[in-house]
């Protein structure tokens, strides 16, 4: 029985850690067209997930959890457009350093990793249902 919860609460954990990375990459996708309120000020910086194992002590087993949220270093996009109200005074306006393809890409790997981590919640429930099953007959 210890077996079950240890596998529930390790898949348990892999869903959280995977919403919280579908929230970051839902953030990218909404300020990817954004540009600074300031003229020549920066944009939004892309965001990157990280995530740690950790052992916990009660269940004896390591679970993931979301780790630092870091931001990309990478350079901004620029565009000519003078008549941009955040242009700077060369009349380049920066844009954030986010690529819609990448971010899609990253979303359907978290949906799926959430997808793994259902299926074996969903699969330990039917192994305990079974096994409650033997008990009572």
């Amino acid at each position: 029985m210890e077996d079950f919860v240890k596998s529930l609460m390790v898949a348990a954990s892999g869903l959280h850690a995977q919403l919280g990375r579908m929230r970051i990459i839902t953030e990218n996708i909404a300020n990817a067209d954004s540009v600074a309120t300031t003229p020549g000020g920066d944009p939004y910086r892309r965001k990157i997930v990280t995530f740690t194992a950790e052992l916990d002590h009660s269940l004896g087993a390591d679970v993931v959890k979301l780790g630092p949220v870091r931001t990309d270093n990478s350079d901004f996009i620029i565009k000519h457009e003078p008549g941009n109200p955040a242009a700077d005074a060369n009349g380049d306006v920066k844009y954030p350093n986010v690529n819609s393809l990448v971010e899609l890409t990253d979303m359907r790997d978290a949906q799926q990793s959430y997808q793994s981590n259902l299926n074996v919640i969903t699969a330990t429930r039917r192994m305990l249902q079974r096994t409650i099953d033997i008990l009572k007959s």
